[in-house]
């Protein structure tokens, strides 16, 4: 007897419906959501089913809220500016946890040329992705769909490629050659500004520019390149739900895609790219300093 009921989406469903087993194909597949899409699926797996989605239209009051965007440029050489932009910055956390910075030194075409060789590892062939294919996280160089795969949460629409800079980082000949020239610029200049917002926060906290280094905050770097294929039913998944970042500090290149919300007093407020521009998100780790 096969037992039939419907889900909180209306769907009908049935009991023969293996979750467990539809998740183990998709990751023994080796090919990511990416794959999904180059089999020509016309209907997603229902373990990418979300459910209810959070997803918040926003209002014509909330257009009028922005995450503050602040400007880098010459504040090593004027100390009137240094000063401002500190003071931007310890409101910024204050009040949203999130701001954008521009001018911070590393240069647009390096930005665009490292969303373009993530993209180009991404669409690569399926065959040479399959390659570097991993749940392991001991590994330096990472490619996978959901992390967390197995868990009890929908299935996320994306697939990530990832690699670790610091302490321990790839070797050359370990990141792909479809992106490693700018995978080890980038990495070296994001680094740096990593380097550099530790020290403005700290001074933005009233302490010591060295404080968050000597404690050791800028000591690990994992660069994460996501992928969202174009979905053909995108009112049933997401590509992102909604979360923290477990971190100290995260550093997002945006897209000019767009897609990004941040929470602020209870409202979802979009985050439009401004090309050139940085995310600063304040992770948990670093809040959890309780200094802001």
């Amino acid at each position: 007897m096969v037992v039939t009921n419907t889900n909180q989406l209306g769907e009908t469903i049935d009991s023969t419906y293996d979750r467990k087993a539809e998740k183990k194909a998709f990751d023994d597949s080796k090919a990511g959501v990416r794959g999904l899409v180059e089999s020509g699926v016309t209907k997603i797996p229902r373990m990418f089913h979300a459910g209810k989605l959070d997803v918040i239209e926003t209002s014509p009051s909330h257009t009028k809220l922005s995450i503050p965007i602040i400007d880098l440029k010459d504040i090593h050489s004027n100390p009137a500016l240094h000063t401002q932009v500190m003071g931007k910055i310890r409101s910024a956390c204050h009040e949203w946890g999130f701001f954008q910075v521009i001018n911070h030194g590393i240069p647009i075409s390096v930005l665009d040329e490292m969303i373009g060789g993530i993209r180009r590892f991404h669409e690569q062939d399926a065959e040479v992705r399959k390659e570097f294919y991993t749940r392991d996280l001991k590994k330096k160089v990472l490619y996978y769909s959901n992390i967390s795969l197995y868990s009890d949460q929908p299935v996320n629409w994306r697939d990530t490629f990832g690699f670790g800079v610091a302490p321990d980082p790839a070797k050359p000949e370990e990141i792909p050659s479809v992106c490693r020239d700018i995978v080890i610029e980038y990495s070296k200049k994001i680094r740096d500004l990593g380097f550099t917002m530790f020290e403005l926060l700290s001074e933005a906290l009233g302490l010591n520019p060295s404080y968050l280094k000597e404690l050791n905050c800028a000591e690990g770097l994992f660069i994460l390149g996501h992928y969202y294929p174009a979905c053909p039913e995108p009112e049933l998944t997401m590509g992102t739900t909604k979360h923290t970042d477990s971190n100290f500090m995260t550093l997002l290149l945006q897209d000019q895609l767009g897609g990004l919300q941040v929470l602020h007093q209870n409202q979802w407020v979009n985050v439009p790219p401004v090309h050139g521009a940085l995310v600063v998100n304040i992770g948990d780790l670093l809040q959890a300093q309780e200094y802001l």
